[in-house]
């Protein structure tokens, strides 16, 4: 057995590390901006009165009837696209590496913008914003597109599989590419549902990539993902409990669709589950719960879902249930990292 090589020189990973200190430093200076424009068009965050399958949400109005007794802006999330935006297109623009995780992420926030603003204003009865169907399809779209460009452009047709080798499936890189993605939209989407959850999450996620893909010698990428750590580093300075404001759709659609590229563009689609158990959990706890209700005549497998909120309603405090995740999240990067590695060595 030979090991993988890796041979990174010091010089190749100023300039991840730069971009993400930038990249803070920008989103540190919108954020007064995004505040006070906030609070002034009272950009607050509307409570849903309804759950996915059509009930009350009660359960979930009494855990958070404190928070939503008072106004906390959403739409935060948009600091962190605009930093990532801009850095990227100044600095770090790449057809090969960041066109396509840019353009998804930019895609997807402008779609979960739009859902905010549906939020803000009250639009959508209980739920409060876009139609989860229209949703989906919009972000099928976007995903279907990046799809075309990876197989036809970056002319992608095969997937590395652990322990084995790589595994030509032609044409079926788009399905894939959009099954990933849409999969992972949704899932950091539905775990964003607690003070600086999603955020920390996330960075332990893309820390991950920009290592994987500092090993793979793709720092376009590895930089591009510092970028978006650098972000939101700052975003869950303020986001972290009692939360100034909350990231919205625009912010976990945008992350969620970026990590799913990200993933694609190092070949290591099948490592993805593990680096985002966390996420993995939340949307497959959610999906549990809506089978169980329509299969078993309204019975719960969950006191709420998704899970955080189940762990919320059996007498964890919030911040608990935040950090023991984030701490969840953490080990399984780095049970992620250690497959990879693992995974790449040849017999």
């Amino acid at each position: 057995m030979t090991n993988l090589n890796i041979a990174i020189n010091v010089s190749d990973l100023i300039e991840p590390f730069t971009l993400a200190f930038f990249s803070f430093v920008l989103s540190m200076a919108l954020t007064p901006l995004y505040t006070t424009i906030a609070y002034k068009l009272e950009w607050w965050k509307k409570a849903r009165t309804k759950a996915v399958t059509g009930e009350k949400a009660t359960m979930y109005q009494k855990l958070h009837a404190d928070k939503h007794r008072r106004n906390i802006p959403t739409m935060a999330g948009i600091i962190f696209v605009i930093s990532t935006l801009l850095i990227t297109l100044v600095a770090n623009l790449s057809r090969t590496e960041t066109w396509l995780p840019l353009a998804a992420m930019t895609g997807a926030g402008l779609i979960g913008l739009a859902d905010d603003f549906l939020n803000i204003h009250g639009f959508g009865g209980g739920i409060a914003g876009m139609r989860a169907s229209i949703k989906s399809w919009l972000i099928f779209i976007v995903s279907l597109i990046g799809g075309w460009w990876f197989y036809v452009k970056l002319d992608v047709s095969s997937i590395h599989v652990p322990f084995w080798g790589n595994l030509h499936i032609g044409v079926l890189i788009i399905p894939l590419f959009v099954l990933v993605v849409v999969s992972c939209a949704n899932a950091v989407n539905i775990s964003d549902g607690l003070d600086g959850l999603a955020g920390g999450l996330s960075v332990s996620a893309f820390t991950a990539y920009a290592l994987i893909a500092s090993i793979e010698g793709k720092f376009g990428i590895a930089a591009f993902c510092l970028t978006v750590v650098g972000a939101l580093l700052s975003y869950t300075w303020f986001n972290v409990f009692p939360a100034r404001f909350f990231m919205g759709d625009v912010g976990s659609f945008a992350l969620g669709t970026a990590l799913g590229v990200v993933a694609m563009l190092t070949d290591t689609v099948l490592i993805l589950p593990i680096i985002g158990f966390v996420f993995v959990a939340e949307a497959g706890s959610s999906l549990l719960q809506i089978l169980s209700k329509k299969l078993r005549s309204g019975k719960k497998i969950f006191k709420i879902a998704p899970i955080h909120h189940h762990f919320e309603a059996s007498g964890w405090p919030e911040t608990k249930v935040t950090m023991r995740f984030w701490i969840v999240g953490q080990i399984a990067s780095v049970a992620g990292l250690l497959l990879y590695l693992l995974g790449r060595t040849t017999l």
